[in-house]
């Protein structure tokens, strides 16, 4: 059965740069561009009050993330690009988030029932970091609503993006073919980054902490400094209103970045266990890529004619990037204008981040039951499309939080499939 996903194309300057792969062969560089899908922010964001203290028990807090911010410097600006094209669904898929069933006959984990074939995203990540029990209530009964302040920043996304991408159409016809084609967007985008010195929209897959974890980084920068060429990771958030959002949301874009710092820096020092890669998403490494495919390869200055080719190449890209920046950037945009409304310059903590993904794993491997959010930050459940089943519902006040007056907007993407 086929599927389709978008190629775009970012022309280089052959003249001051050498392929990676091999330095007879002109690039010119394509790379996948996928759209956005909405998700949970915007639901997530808008702060009122605590409920009352005899709210249902709850796990205790999660320990919030304080870093130490200093100065990124920029880095020279990339010239936009005229665009063409359209897209398709995103490579972030993270799955049928639809299930009736509440409970499975053989016990198995959510894990194993949900994401089985697809990895573990960042997004199911932050996601249960927000709350435990929404992420339950989601995978068991419906798919999050949307509104129309998440697609405007889906929307935002797209435009950051056209403005280093232009598009392509291609068909593929088996899942070898559509993973092929998601590293090759990892190949090039990396490429684009290494030679220009800036992507968007990149795709990452890694294996960390026992577990297949997938993603699309929104922006990746090379300071432009002679001593300092460590990528620097962006992320940007668009809010509705011209405010700052509160710590917990603040707290839940840190966790995102850092995830894609773990993995960016596993891949770059080659932990990327290719045959575990194959059995877990049950791959034919040596199917023979569509026709296309194989000529956008060879096109492109990498020429493949298999999986297991890309993922070789996949490797060899991955080997000659340098680690993340260990200084992270959350961006926060006015949705009316799309002016700056504050930049949140932090540090990359390990320590904190494996203690939050491991108590996110404990509840994906079915090792605990859901906890509920932590008491303070009860007025999330006044957004919550799961509060009138939920036993956390009662007693809820509606008198609106000082602390944040409007909701991050910017939905979290939906994770490769």
């Amino acid at each position: 059965m086929s599927e389709t996903e978008s190629l775009s194309e970012l022309p280089l300057n052959k003249s001051n740069t050498t392929n990676s792969f091999s330095s007879e062969i002109p690039i010119e560089i394509e790379i996948v561009s996928e759209e956005e899908m909405v998700l949970l922010e915007a639901a997530l964001a808008l702060a009122s009050a605590s409920v009352p203290a005899n709210a249902s028990a709850i796990c205790s807090p999660l320990r919030s993330f304080h870093g130490k911010a200093r100065s990124i410097q920029s880095i020279t600006v990339l010239s936009k690009r005229s665009l063409s094209g359209h897209t398709e669904p995103d490579i972030e898929d993270s799955g049928n988030f639809a299930s009736t069933q509440k409970k499975n006959k053989n016990n198995e984990s959510f894990l194993h029932r949900f994401r089985k074939k697809k990895g573990l995203s960042v997004t199911d990540i932050t996601s249960t970091e927000w709350c435990e029990k929404q992420m339950e209530f989601v995978l068991l009964h419906a798919k999050r609503r949307t509104n129309k302040a998440m697609k405007t920043g889906s929307a935002r996304h797209a435009k950051l993006e056209e403005e280093v991408v232009k598009k392509v159409k291609v068909q593929v016809k088996s899942k070898e073919d559509t993973w092929a084609l998601k590293f090759l967007n990892f190949i090039i985008g990396a490429n684009q980054l290494l030679f220009e010195g800036l992507t968007r929209e990149l795709p990452i897959i890694g294996f960390a902490e026992g577990v297949w974890m997938v993603g699309v980084i929104d922006e990746i920068r090379i300071p432009a400094t002679e001593t300092d060429r460590n990528p620097i990771l962006v992320d940007t958030k668009t809010r509705v209103r011209d405010t700052l959002p509160a710590e917990p949301q603040r707290r839940n874009g840190r966790l995102q970045l850092m995830c894609y710092k773990y993995i960016w820096d596993n891949l770059v020092a080659d932990n990327f266990p290719s045959q575990k890669f194959f059995d877990f998403f049950t791959l034919n490494p040596y199917s023979i890529l569509s026709e296309e495919l194989r000529e956008r390869t060879a096109d492109s200055g990498f020429p493949a004619d298999t999986l297991d080719d890309i993922v070789r190449l996949f490797r060899n890209t991955c080997s000659i990037l340098p680690p993340a920046h260990d200084q992270l950037l959350l961006r926060y945009e006015f949705q009316k204008d799309n002016s700056l409304l504050g930049e949140d310059h932090f540090a990359f903590d390990s320590d904190w981040l494996k203690n939050q993904i491991h108590g996110c794993l404990e509840f994906w491997l079915g090792e605990r039951e859901a906890c509920y959010t932590p008491e303070e930050e009860r007025w999330k459940c006044r957004f919550c499309q799961f509060a009138s089943i939920c036993p956390t519902n009662n007693g809820l006040d509606s008198t609106p939080s000082p602390t944040n007056t409007g909701p991050d907007s910017t939905p979290h993407k939906h994770e490769l499939e």
